[in-house]
C-alpha cells in the first residue's frame, strides 16, 4: 500500500470516528478541536476526509496483496482444476487393482 493510500485510509478512519461520536453522543470532535464547524481548519479537515474517502474507493476494487502473492507463486484455479496446493492428487488405481487381484486370488483358493 502506498504512503498516499495509508494517509487517505487514516483520514477516513478519523472521519469515521468523528461520525461515530456525532451519531452516538452528538459531539463533533473536529469542530471542537479546530474552532467550530465553520472554522477554516475544520472545513479543511472535513474536505481532506472527503477526498480521502474518494481516494479509498479504489481500495475496494484493488485485489489484495495477499492474493497477488498467491497468484504469483501458484497457478490460478479458474479452469475448474481442483487440485490442492500440495501437488497432484495421488493415483491409487494400481493399488486398488493389486488389492482386487489379491482378494480374487484368496476367493478362488479351495478351502
Amino acid at each position: 500500500m502506498s504512503m498516499i493510500s495509508r494517509i487517505a485510509l487514516a483520514l477516513v478512519i478519523i472521519g469515521a470516528l468523528n461520525w461515530g461520536l456525532i451519531g452516538f453522543f452528538k459531539f463533533d470532535l473536529v469542530a471542537t478541536l479546530f474552532g467550530g464547524q465553520g472554522a477554516i481548519l475544520s472545513r479543511i479537515v472535513y474536505g481532506l476526509v472527503g477526498l480521502s474517502g474518494l481516494a479509498c474507493l479504489g481500495l475496494l476494487f484493488k485485489p489484495s496483496e495477499e492474493m497477488d502473492v498467491v497468484t504469483d507463486t501458484h497457478t490460478r484455479y479458474t479452469d475448474g482444476d481442483l487440485r490442492t496446493e500440495f501437488g497432484e492428487e495421488p493415483d491409487f488405481r494400481k493399488e486398488r487393482e493389486a488389492a482386487k487381484r489379491k482378494r480374487d486370488k484368496r476367493n478362488e483358493e479351495p478351502k
